[in-house]
């Protein structure tokens, strides 16, 4: 077996369990502060995950509701930037966790002398301060939709990774959690392993190496032991 360059992971859904209980509520407060009646309750925001980019997954939404095409776009993007600040606050607070397994998996391609990066959609303004709390210093290269703004499924922001790092894309894994973010990857030339949450599990996931319950699950664990 070819062993692995580096490893590239997910934010959302992937690393740490941030949908439901950190998106979807500094998304509400948004809402509410703005004195608007929009509300996403837990199925109508999984619903609009397949929408990659919270800016863009508000201006769908306002869209879908009424609003014209550029009301939309300017109320989303005026709310994008409070719902940012909401969510620093949510992780400053320790509102968003590490997905189970995931400082074991680290630990072990720490131990193997393995590089792991970050590639996400997620803006700099909130990716940063969370994985400083929730990690530390554990990642080389974070790469976000900040500095990438062709969004997954576009391969761009795994492509800039391996321009950043020079890892050769056929001895990198990424780590995903979505349709979107497998078929990110897989465009990019990696080979990727899947592990699924309740908001994914219907997803298409069927470009991935491996598809998996958890970071936590031993035949994802089996298998990056058999690559290092």
């Amino acid at each position: 077996m070819t062993r692995l360059a580096a490893v590239v992971f997910d934010v959302d859904g992937t690393l740490v369990d941030s949908e439901r209980d950190g998106h979807r509520v500094a998304f509400n407060a948004a809402f509410a502060e703005a004195g608007l009646p929009d509300h996403w309750d837990v199925t109508t925001y999984g619903g609009l995950l397949p929408i990659a980019g919270g800016a863009r997954r508000l201006a769908s939404w306002f869209e879908s509701t009424g609003r014209t095409p550029v009301e939309a776009r300017s109320l989303a993007e005026r709310l994008h930037a409070r719902k940012t600040e909401i969510m620093r606050d949510l992780i400053a607070d320790g509102r968003v966790q590490a997905q189970p397994g995931v400082h074991r998996l680290l630990d072990e391609l720490d131990a193997a002398s393995i590089p792991v990066h970050v590639a996400t959609t997620g803006t700099r303004a909130w990716v940063e301060p969370l994985l400083e709390r929730v990690f530390g210093p554990r990642f080389q290269t974070v790469v976000t939709g900040t500095e990438v703004p062709e969004l997954k499924p576009s391969p761009e922001v795994y492509l800039e990774v391996l321009r950043r790092t020079g890892c050769p894309a056929d001895r990198t894994v990424a780590v995903e959690d979505s349709t979107n973010g497998v078929r990110a990857a897989v465009a990019a030339g990696l080979r990727c392993v899947a592990a699924y949450n309740p908001y994914t599990r219907d997803d298409d996931l069927s470009g991935a190496t491996l598809v998996t319950g958890g970071l936590d699950d031993p035949a994802l664990v089996a298998w990056f032991r058999l690559h290092n």
